[in-house]
C-alpha cells in the first residue's frame, strides 16, 4: 500500500468523479459526487468519527445504478472545515445547505450511523425536501436512556453546553497523534475491528493528511464520542411514528464500538406505516462496508 493518496488502490474502490466545496453559513463543506452529472441525485451522509470516502466502495455501486451520488464530509470531519462549535442542529444546516447545492427539488437519502440520525430528523421536520429514506445501523433506540422529567431534561442541557464548553476550552490547541499510514490504519482498526486490514490502510491513505513529522486524521481533536451537541436518539424515536416519508432501515446483529445496539425490537413498536427493516445476520456496524453489493441492491431496490 503507498502512502501517496492519488494512487491508493482497494478493490471495487472508486474515487469520486467531482469535488467541490459548499459554504454552510461560513463553514466550508467538502462534497463528493459519483456518477453521471446529469442523472437524479441521491443524498448519502456518512457516520460520525468517519468521512465521505468511506463510500468509495459502495457510492459507485449506487452510481451505477443510475444515480448521481452526492455525499460530504461533516463539519470537523475528512476534509470540510473545523468549526468553533459543534451541535445535532448545525449538522443538519449542513445536509440542507449540500441538499440546496445539488438540488431545490426532492429527493431520496441514505445515512449511516448518525448520518442516518440526521437524515431521520431532517425527514421529520421538512418531509417534502425527501422522497424516500434508506437507514443504515442509525435507527434510534431507547434501551439505554431512561425517561426522564422535564425538569430534569433542562438541567441536562445546561450540563450539556457547560461539559462540551470546558471540553473546547481544554482541546483547543490539540492535534491529532502523528504516524504512517500503517499506523494510523492500526488505530482506526482497534474501533473497527470487522474491517479488514487492507481496507483500513486505504482509508488512512485517502483520508489522512501528510506534514513533516508524519500523517494525521484531519478530523477535529474536539469532536468526541457522544458528543453531537443536546441530542439524545430516544427523541428521535419518540417521533419515528409520525416519519412522512418511505423508510427502509437496515440494523447490523454484531454490536461495535462506534455502533449504535439497536435491534429491531427495539425499533417496531415505532415504525410508521409501511415501514422496512432488515435485520443482517453474522453483519456490523459498517453494513455497507463488509456487504456493499448486497446493501446497493436493497437501497437500489427500494428507490425503483
Amino acid at each position: 500500500m503507498t502512502d501517496d493518496p492519488s494512487t491508493a488502490t482497494f478493490p471495487g474502490a472508486q474515487a469520486p468523479d467531482r469535488v467541490r466545496q459548499v459554504d454552510s453559513a461560513g463553514v466550508g463543506i467538502e462534497v463528493y459526487e459519483w456518477g453521471d452529472e446529469s442523472a437524479p441525485p441521491l443524498m448519502l451522509a456518512h457516520g460520525g468519527f468517519d468521512f465521505a470516502r468511506t463510500f468509495d466502495v459502495f457510492a459507485p455501486l449506487l452510481a451505477a445504478g443510475g444515480w448521481r451520488v452526492v455525499s460530504w464530509d461533516q463539519r470537523g470531519h475528512g476534509f470540510s472545515d473545523h468549526a468553533a462549535l459543534y451541535s445535532w442542529d448545525a449538522d443538519i444546516r449542513d445536509a440542507v445547505a449540500v441538499m440546496d447545492s445539488t438540488s431545490l427539488d426532492p429527493l431520496p437519502v441514505v445515512g449511516h450511523s448518525k448520518g442516518g440520525g440526521i437524515l431521520l430528523q431532517m425527514a421529520e421536520v421538512a418531509p417534502w425536501r425527501i422522497t424516500r429514506m434508506v437507514n443504515l445501523d442509525g435507527l434510534p433506540s431507547g434501551r439505554k436512556a431512561p425517561d426522564v422529567a422535564d425538569h430534569e431534561r433542562t438541567r441536562m442541557l445546561a450540563d450539556e453546553l457547560a461539559s462540551w464548553l470546558g471540553h473546547h476550552r481544554r482541546t483547543h490547541e490539540l492535534r491529532r497523534k502523528p504516524g504512517t499510514v500503517e499506523e494510523l490504519a492500526e488505530r482506526r482498526g482497534s474501533m473497527n475491528p470487522r474491517l479488514t486490514p487492507e481496507w483500513l490502510r486505504y482509508l488512512a491513505a485517502i483520508g489522512t493528511v501528510a506534514s513533516e513529522d508524519g500523517h494525521r486524521w484531519p478530523i477535529d481533536p474536539q469532536l468526541r464520542f457522544g458528543g453531537f451537541g443536546p441530542f439524545r436518539p430516544d427523541w428521535n424515536l419518540e417521533r419515528l411514528p409520525g416519519l412522512a416519508v418511505p423508510l427502509l432501515g437496515v440494523l447490523s446483529t454484531i454490536e461495535e464500538p462506534m455502533g449504535w445496539g439497536t435491534s429491531f425490537a427495539d425499533v417496531e413498536p415505532h415504525l410508521p406505516p409501511g415501514a422496512r427493516v432488515l435485520e443482517l445476520a453474522d453483519t456490523g456496524h459498517f453494513v455497507h462496508v463488509e456487504r456493499p453489493q448486497a446493501i446497493a441492491d436493497l437501497v437500489l431496490e427500494f428507490l425503483g
